[in-house]
């Protein structure tokens, strides 16, 4: 089994958000991987030596799988959340 692979799920071991769930979107080559996390949801360049690679995968294109694995709810519009507040 390939730990460094597109959709590998892992933790973050190191920096300001360690300890949280990342997914790995693309391999850059064999010391640093592109990653998406939960705090930082912008793709961004993580070293593999800062990331503990877990047996999970998904499909890293997948936006539905990604949210839910990293727990990202949709922000709603400006219009619908001053609805929800006069109520």
């Amino acid at each position: 089994m390939a730990l460094l692979e597109e959709g590998r799920i892992c933790v973050k071991k190191l920096g300001r958000d360690s300890g949280e769930k990342a997914v790995v979107t693309k391999v850059v080559d064999k010391n640093f991987v592109m990653i998406i996390s939960h705090s930082r949801q912008k793709e961004r360049r993580c070293n593999i030596k800062h990331l503990e690679f877990l047996t999970e995968k998904i499909d890293p294109k997948n936006k539905e799988q990604l949210n839910t694995t990293l727990e990202i709810t949709e922000k709603q519009p400006k219009s619908e959340a001053k609805k929800t507040q006069k109520k």
